[in-house]
């Protein structure tokens, strides 16, 4: 199996888990779950941040998807930048879905996105420089 499967999958996970939580977070509106007393959502403040925040991960990571699949379906050696690329990503996906659900802090959460910005673009960059030389 090629490794560069692995931080794809694991974006996967994180997705499955976001879609767990909002289903959750929408539980009491949706089918009366786990309403307060006075019939509230006591998920209602979040319910909108992780909505927003998995609209996200079908933005910037679907060019992660693409390098990845471009790189596995070459067949050819990878080389370790492209796998602690990878991770970064995907450990800069978590923190920014943390940052975006739990804080108000938009310079946080832009500045988090950067670091998925810049792994994905480093991605591209790789890629087409050793396309473009061979």
């Amino acid at each position: 199996m090629n490794t560069i499967f692995l931080p794809m999958f694991a974006h996967v996970i994180l997705c499955v888990v976001l879609y767990g939580l909002l289903t959750i977070a929408r539980a009491p509106s949706v089918w009366g779950l786990g309403k307060r007393a006075d019939g509230s959502n006591p998920f209602q403040s979040i319910q909108p941040k992780l909505s927003a925040n998995l609209s996200n991960q079908f933005e910037w990571p679907v060019f992660f998807h693409l390098v990845c699949v471009l790189l596995i379906s070459t067949d050819s050696t990878i080389s370790s930048a492209y796998y602690l690329l990878a991770w970064v990503f995907i450990a800069g996906r978590v923190l920014h879905s943390g940052v975006q659900i739990f804080t108000s802090n938009i310079r946080l959460r832009g500045s988090v996105f950067t670091i998925n910005f810049i792994a994905v673009l480093a991605m591209w960059v790789m890629y087409s420089i050793e396309k473009m030389s061979s």
